[in-house]
């Protein structure tokens, strides 16, 4: 397991940075419902339930507990009072099964926002997420992240190996999207 994770590191590393998400702005988004954990309990997500109460950065990683994507983690638990504050919520989902993210909801993302488990890739997909490594094994998120709008369009898309740029580009765009709606 170990042996993987290190080698999806190394992979990772290797992808191009500032690819293009495959769904773009004014797309619609596709709706689902998917487990997953906040603090490490589990609960039923529903993208047209988080829609109603505001927009939804809906974020794509390859792994829980590498290092990049804790390092992501981090950076979005830091920045949640102020995607909230934005009004807007913040949901991870990678292919890692529910009990992986159980604990990595409560360790890396300190409680402060969903991830969800999606092991078949059903969402990943959806949202032309996927990435398949054969020399690692199996198909994971590629790192991409969305703003969706509460009527349910793409407002942003952002992909790049790098975790950097995701929270503070997707924070920006709803602070603007806020502005243009006075929340």
């Amino acid at each position: 397991m170990k042996r993987s994770a290190g080698l999806l590191c190394v992979v990772l590393a290797l992808t191009p940075a500032g690819a293009r998400a495959a769904l773009k702005s004014g797309d619609a988004a596709p709706d689902f419902t998917i487990e997953a954990a906040k603090g490490g309990q589990v609960f039923r997500f529903s993208l047209a339930e988080a829609l109603k109460k505001g927009p939804v950065v809906l974020y794509f990683y390859p792994k829980s507990f590498t290092s990049v994507c804790t390092i992501e983690a981090h950076e979005f638990a830091d920045n949640i009072e102020n995607f909230a504050k934005a009004g807007a919520s913040v949901i991870g989902v990678s292919s890692d099964d529910i009990d992986v993210q159980r604990e990595f909801s409560s360790k890396e993302c300190r409680d402060g926002f969903p991830v969800g488990a999606d092991p078949k890739t059903s969402v990943i997909k959806a949202y032309d997420a996927a990435m398949n490594i054969p020399i690692v094994g199996g198909s994971y998120a590629s790192r991409i992240s969305y703003v969706i709008s509460p009527e349910g369009r793409i407002i942003y898309a952002y992909s790049d190996a790098a975790a950097e740029k995701h929270i503070a580009n997707t924070l920006a765009v709803v602070r603007k999207w806020g502005e243009e709606h006075k929340r």
